[in-house]
């Protein structure tokens, strides 16, 4: 299996960072030229390597980590994302709802990557918090999943899980979807909770 970070901005640094913690290779990318962010990369961990855009959407999972406004121009990078899991780390702050049609942020999303199987998740907690060990205070730090693919969404709480992460599915887009969005000027209920699991 094979992962890519497209977005290298606080949020897709954090999520490499629980990549390098792992020992996990992941391609990382943005629209510029590699060498762009090649050093900064580097400096994560080994593991971590800086591509164009169409390298790194070969891999099969793919973290969606760029502004919600910029996902259009990453989608049309393929002509069809069949084959391929997204997972929508964007929020839609200050996107009106009527922008969206009055959808979940996460199904607009899914429309514009055309056959890919879309989970929304990693996106409630703020970059610095994403950063850190998800390991501490004797559990694990929670993130929550929510996809109208059921297997597509297990399949992601297992690569949460090897990052370190407690995963929790919420269900589907319409419904979970809604707890962890950002949308217009409203905030899920879910958004900014930094919680912890304790296993036992």
């Amino acid at each position: 299996m094979h992962y890519a970070i497209i977005g290298f901005g606080n949020i897709g640094q954090a999520l490499a960072k629980a990549f390098a913690r792992s020992g996990i290779e992941v391609s990382v990318a943005t629209g510029r030229d590699p060498e762009n962010i090649a050093s900064a990369a580097a400096a994560i961990g080994p593991t971590v390597t800086a591509k164009t855009l169409a390298d790194a959407i070969k891999a099969d999972v793919i973290f969606l980590a760029v502004r919600f406004e910029v996902h259009p121009e990453v989608a049309k990078a393929l002509p069809s994302w069949l084959g391929k899991t997204v997972i929508d780390v964007t929020n839609a702050y200050g996107v009106p709802p009527e922008e969206l049609g009055g959808q979940p942020s996460s199904r607009f999303v899914a429309q514009a990557f055309t056959g890919a199987r879309l989970v929304k998740g990693f996106n409630h907690l703020i970059a610095a918090t994403l950063a850190q060990d998800p390991a501490g205070h004797g559990g694990r730090r929670v993130v929550f999943l929510a996809s109208d693919d059921d297997t597509a969404a297990t399949e992601i709480g297992v690569l949460a899980d090897k990052l370190g992460f407690a995963p929790i599915k919420l269900g589907g887009l319409s419904e979970g979807g809604l707890l962890i969005q950002a949308r217009g000027n409203s905030w899920g209920q879910l958004i900014f909770n930094d919680l912890v699991k304790f296993d036992g």
